[in-house]
C-alpha cells in the first residue's frame, strides 16, 4: 500500500502514464499528474480522484525548466512532501541517422533524458531530507536492443538506464531507490493503427505471442514504488513478454 505517499507522474494525461497514475492512486497514493496536454489533464485527474480524492494535476512541459520547477514547488506547497517520482514523459522523432536533423536529436534528448535529470534533481532535495524516496524511470526495450531509425530515442533510453544506476549509488544511503521499467510492445492508440503484417511481424518476436497492456507496465511501477521493493535499486525491469531476455 502507498497510503500517505505523494507521487508525481509525468506524461500522465494519456497512455502508460495515465494508467500508472491510476494504479498508484488505487494503492492509496496522492498523485500529482504532470503533462503539457492540458486539454486532457482534467479527464485524467477525474479518473485518478475516483481512487484518491486528494490528487492534483498541473500543466507543465518537462522540457521547460521553469515549468518543471513551478510544478515541483506547487506540489511541495500543497502536500509538503514528494515520496515517489515516475519519469514517464517522452517523445519520438524517428529517422535514419544519415538523414536525422540535429533539431530532432536535440528535442528527443531534451524531453527523454535532460528533463529526467532536472526532475530527479528537484525531487531529491525533499527525499534526502525525509530519508525516503522511490524514483522510477520509464525506459524501453530498445534501450537494450537498439532499433533502426531511432538513434535519438534509443540513445536517450540507454542513457536513462545508466543515469538511474549512478543516482541509485549516490542516494542509497538516504533510503532512496532508483530503478527503470522498460516496456516492450505495449498496446496503445499508435500500435492499434499498425497494419496486420507489421503487427504480426512484431508479435512473432514475442515468446508470449501477445502485445502487453499499459496495466502490465503500471503494475511493475507500482511494485517498485512500494515498501516490498525496498531492497531493489539500480535495476531495469523488462516488461516485454520475452521479446528481450537478459
Amino acid at each position: 500500500m502507498l497510503k500517505d505517499r505523494v507521487a508525481i507522474v509525468t506524461g500522465s494525461s494519456g497512455g502508460i502514464g495515465r494508467v500508472v497514475a491510476q494504479q498508484l492512486a488505487r494503492r492509496g497514493a496522492k498523485v500529482v499528474l504532470l503533462s503539457r496536454a492540458s486539454d486532457r489533464l482534467a479527464a485524467a485527474l477525474a479518473e485518478v480522484r475516483a481512487f484518491s480524492p486528494a490528487s492534483e494535476a498541473f500543466a507543465a512541459d518537462v522540457s521547460v525548466p521553469s515549468e518543471v520547477a513551478e510544478a515541483v514547488n506547487k506540489t511541495m506547497a500543497q502536500f509538503g512532501q514528494i515520496d515517489i517520482l515516475v519519469n514517464n514523459a517522452g517523445i519520438t522523432k524517428d529517422g535514419l541517422i544519415m538523414r536525422m536533423k540535429e533539431e530532432d536529436w536535440q528535442q528527443v534528448m531534451e524531453v527523454n533524458l535532460t528533463s529526467i535529470f532536472r526532475l530527479t534533481q528537484l525531487v531529491l532535495r525533499p527525499m534526502v531530507k525525509a530519508r525516503y524516496g522511490r524514483i522510477i524511470q520509464i525506459s524501453s526495450v530498445v534501450g537494450s536492443t537498439g532499433n533502426a531509425g531511432q538513434a535519438n530515442y534509443v540513445a536517450a533510453k540507454a542513457g536513462l538506464e545508466g543515469f538511474a544506476k549512478t543516482v541509485a549509488l549516490e542516494v542509497a544511503s538516504r533510503n532512496i531507490t532508483v530503478n527503470c521499467v522498460a516496456p516492450g510492445f505495449i498496446r496503445s492508440a499508435m500500435t492499434d493503427q499498425l497494419n496486420s503484417k507489421t503487427r504480426e511481424a512484431i508479435l512473432a518476436r514475442i515468446p508470449l505471442g501477445v502485445a502487453g497492456e499499459p496495466e502490465d507496465v503500471a503494475h511493475a511501477v507500482a511494485f517498485l514504488a512500494s515498501a516490498e521493493a525496498r531492497y531493489i535499486t539500480g535495476q531495469t525491469i523488462h516488461v516485454n513478454g520475452g521479446m528481450y531476455m537478459r
